[in-house]
């Protein structure tokens, strides 16, 4: 029971643990810095249609209605993609730093983010593990540190790193559980003869870790889903890399398996796929620690 309240220890099982979301990347031969390489036209024509948006602006009022202010705050958004978020940012009055890794989404955040001449968005590519945090002059320069589903956040020395850059709030976002999807529910019983049971993710480790070391927080946890449209290629490799990524049989039987199984269910050449799952959203106080009233 005494490792229980140990964070060295929840610290060292984080290190450890070996399937997060950057560590299932691996396994599946994709480096995470550039997962979103090929599908970053996709992700943004996504991020931007009218149900990205109402996403993007659930958890953006949820901010504000928990004391985030907007206007001529300093905000870095980590893992920013095309600009999901740092536009609606933007539009608040913010002025932000959109830190990305992958050079098309860059180049997609450049022309979203262009029309903000009056308050320019800055623009960091790289690897954030590799910034020197001192020398960019980012320790506690920001307002706020936005980091959403991105795989930079995998282990305490890594939240370490965000917080610090944090002045007032620090934001993120993980997986709850493992992802849902309604394909994958169809073929998983076919391949292994058990339906997909969602396992518990690392969420657990930053929330913990959290209490033990005696920050303040406010946690929400939501179940998410979106509708997405593959063609029969798309969603065949799609399946094959999720069952890659969860340890599950991604063989030629496995292949062959949902193929079929393709050709019998989805005639057309659209196949919608209904993904997501449950999500933790974490605001963490780094002033003003009492609970937050609404005005």
């Amino acid at each position: 029971m005494k490792s229980f309240f140990d964070p060295a220890v929840w610290e060292q099982e984080w290190k450890t643990y070996g399937d997060g979301a950057a560590e299932r990347m691996r396994r599946s031969g994709i480096d995470p810095a550039t997962a979103f390489n090929a599908k970053a036209d996709k992700f943004n024509e996504q991020s931007f249609n009218e149900e990205g948006r109402r996403r993007s602006a659930r958890i953006v009022n949820w901010l504000a209605s928990r004391g985030v202010q907007f206007d001529g705050a300093k905000i870095l958004d980590v893992g920013a993609a095309s600009g999901v978020f740092t536009v609606p940012f933007a539009e608040r009055g913010a002025q932000v730093t959109a830190f990305e890794s992958s050079p098309p989404q860059v180049e997609l955040l450049r022309a979203n983010t262009a029309r903000f001449a009056d308050r320019p968005v800055e623009i960091v590519s790289g690897e954030f593990e590799k910034i020197d945090i001192a020398a960019k002059g980012w320790n506690e320069a920001f307002d706020l540190v936005f980091v959403s589903m991105c795989p930079v956040v995998h282990d305490w020395d890594s939240v370490e790193r965000i917080l610090s850059c944090a002045r007032r709030f620090a934001y993120i976002s993980m997986p709850v559980s493992s992802s849902e999807n309604s394909l994958v529910d169809e073929v998983v019983p076919l391949i292994t003869g058990e339906p997909f049971r969602p396992k518990m993710t690392e969420m657990t480790y930053l929330l913990h870790l959290l209490a033990l070391k005696g920050y303040a927080f406010e946690t929400l946890v939501t179940r998410e889903l979106k509708t997405t449209e593959h063609t029969p290629e798309e969603a065949l490799e799609e399946t094959m890399m999720w069952l890659r990524h969860h340890k599950l049989p991604a063989d030629e039987r496995s292949r062959s398996i949902v193929e079929e199984h393709l050709k019998r269910n989805y005639p057309a050449d659209n196949v919608q796929i209904h993904q997501g799952g449950r999500f933790g959203k974490v605001l963490i106080r780094l002033q003003d620690q009492n609970m937050y009233v609404e005005e």
